[in-house]
């Protein structure tokens, strides 16, 4: 059974934010609001707590995961940018907004697309994952929580909380409950490696790229 959380989106609670990161340093396996949809996450540099993450979401290892950074400078950390990237991504950032780029080597195997050596990162605008990256030190997994149908094939959209905590509950170690709902629409997923950048899908703030593209 997870243990849940209550922390306010505006001011968190630091004490329960040092409470969660120390279960993340060990290895714990969470379920957070992010400024899209609810996401299943762990320490970056956690290989227990990323392949449980796989498992929990069906994904074989050839999938990679996008994981969250807390800034553009910390993005370069973990991915090589060029410079038109660079500067559209200095407009979007932060935001609802999933780049696709080059990995250096601090980026786990386990995490990069195989073939490409490419990941997906994130800075995220809400609060408490910029609270928890900051207070962490390290990127956070974050991959979409979605309940499967009956089927185990296509999720299902727009679950209530309470019904996604219920599902979740056994699967997970940490549960964030902001007081929100979960979102129903996902990132926009941009495709850096290339000049221009190729929109993989548009989600939300997509109208914000198309002004800059």
């Amino acid at each position: 059974m997870a243990t849940l959380y209550e922390i306010h989106p505006q001011t968190p609670q630091i004490g329960r934010i040092d409470k969660i990161v120390a279960a993340l340093k060990n290895g714990a396996v969470m379920l957070y609001p992010t400024d899209t949809v609810y996401a299943i996450g762990c320490d970056l540099n956690s290989k227990s707590a990323v392949d449980r993450v796989r498992k929990i979401k069906r994904m074989s290892n050839d999938k990679p995961l996008t994981f969250l950074c807390q800034s553009l400078s910390n993005i370069s950390e973990y991915a090589v940018v060029s410079d038109p990237a660079y500067r559209l991504m200095k407009h979007l950032i932060p935001g609802t907004y999933t780049f696709i780029l080059p990995t250096t080597k601090l980026v786990p195997k386990l995490v990069q697309d195989p073939k490409r050596k490419t990941t997906g990162i994130r800075v995220p605008k809400h609060i408490i994952c910029q609270v928890l990256l900051e207070t962490l030190g390290n990127p956070v997994i974050s991959a979409s929580a979605h309940i499967q149908d009956e089927d185990g094939d296509e999720p299902i959209d727009n679950v209530e909380k309470a019904i996604l905590f219920d599902r979740l509950d056994k699967l997970v170690d940490i549960i964030i409950d902001d007081g929100s709902e979960p979102g129903i629409e996902s990132s926009t997923i941009l495709d850096m490696t290339i000049d221009p950048p190729e929109v993989i899908r548009e989600g939300l703030g997509w109208s914000e790229v198309a002004a800059w593209l």
